[in-house]
């Protein structure tokens, strides 16, 4: 597959320099469609809004295996100063779906022209992975319906490990997203007067203080548990009480019962010391993203195809967990599978960043190495050919 890499490192670059935001990767779907159906794929276009199924069929075999990169950018300034930075001013490829995207063509291509399997192949390029839960809608359009898989697999880069080290874990991988906006109303008055007004500030400075105590006293100290006050917006004069004041709250956790339980104790925290300033609390609670959780069987394969491919000196066998969210979680919790890491460097030009920084920029070097796992992966859940007919 290194005979083809500098293609897949122009169609890398291209996508690049084009990033489109989650539901709007049109030029993207374009790309991947185009080259699927130039390879013998069955495409299906605008499933979930922009996403593309390529499918292929070979051989008697049963079994059918999902493999999903995911495509989209996020809202931020390219600062990268390459050659093929994006044309696009505030949005960039700054978490390497373009990687994702570019590696896992790289092993269409093969796949569909030299790939020696039996069954069904369901490639799944996954729009809106960026908070906007793009799994979520493949899913409500039918994907699992009209493309079964017996078991599904993604991988992403990460910045800070070893450039083509691959990374595994069984169990919950990946933390849990979930997002509140408290709004406190009070009565506003003058600065010099606070006896004759209800200020909301100071009942949100006590929130945010009286809030790091859910992680601190409430959640189990050996399970991971983040309560973030990211934003605080209220008042614009040093001598006004101002009638309002607003809170922007995240949570992350490793468990669902952990999940569960900072919930619970966001809503009774706020509700009470908002009680105690003699103000009124309004809660707008969003659920995120689930809890990743790899399941082990598919976690033991997905290990053993990295040991084949790059040796065990270079696999992580059970790597820590991450704090950070993945739509993936979505698709696990319907079927059984693995979401790896695959180093994209340490310092240096690309190592130096990590993902969501507007200097970081994907590891070419990963889209043979990426390619070749996605190609053996297959080939190997789904047996050869000859062996099936």
């Amino acid at each position: 597959m290194r005979d083809h890499a500098p293609e897949f490192v122009t169609v890398r670059q291209t996508i690049h320099q084009n990033p489109e935001l989650g539901f709007e990767e049109h030029g993207t779907s374009a790309l991947v469609a185009e080259r699927l159906q130039k390879w013998g794929y069955e495409v299906e276009r605008g499933l979930g809004g922009t996403g593309v199924v390529g499918r292929l069929r070979r051989g008697s075999g049963a079994r059918s295996v999902g493999i999903r990169a995911d495509m989209d950018a996020l809202p931020i300034e390219e600062k990268t100063g390459l050659a093929y930075s994006s044309r696009r001013p505030g949005i960039m490829h700054a978490c390497g779906h373009d990687g994702h995207t570019a590696m896992l063509l790289g092993a269409a291509q093969y796949l569909a022209t030299e790939g020696d399997f039996s069954g069904t192949l369901n490639l799944i390029f996954q729009p809106a992975e960026e908070g906007m839960g793009g799994a979520v809608r493949m899913m409500d359009d039918g994907l699992f319906e009209k493309y079964p898989c017996d078991a599904i697999f993604a991988m992403h880069n990460m910045p800070g490990r070893r450039q083509g080290d691959l990374a595994f874990r069984d169990g919950p991988t990946m933390a849990s997203s979930d997002y509140a906006t408290v709004t406190l109303y009070g009565v506003g008055g003058h600065g010099a007067m606070p006896h004759h007004a209800r200020d909301p500030i100071v009942a949100a400075a006590s929130i945010v203080m009286a809030l790091q105590t859910v992680v601190s006293r409430n959640a189990d100290p050996q399970q991971m548990a983040i309560v973030t006050v990211g934003a605080i917006h209220s008042g614009k004069a040093n001598n006004v009480i101002p009638q309002t004041a607003t809170l922007e709250i995240s949570m992350r956790a490793l468990t669902r019962e952990t999940r569960v339980l900072l919930e619970q104790r966001l809503k009774a925290v706020v509700q009470a010391q908002a009680e105690s300033f003699g103000v009124r609390a309004e809660i707008d609670f969003r659920p995120g993203y689930a809890v990743l959780v790899n399941t082990p069987e598919e976690t033991d394969f997905a290990r053993s195809i990295g040991r084949q491919l790059v040796g065990d000196a270079h696999v992580e066998m059970q790597a820590g967990q991450v704090t950070g969210s993945e739509d993936f979680a979505f698709m696990l919790e319907k079927r059984p599978g693995c979401y790896l890491m695959i180093g994209n460097g340490r310092g240096g030009e690309h190592g130096g960043c990590m993902v969501h920084n507007p200097g970081y920029d994907f590891n070419d070097s990963n889209l043979p190495i990426g390619a070749a796992y996605w190609a053996l992966l297959a080939e190997s859940f789904l047996g050869a050919e000859s062996a099936s007919s």
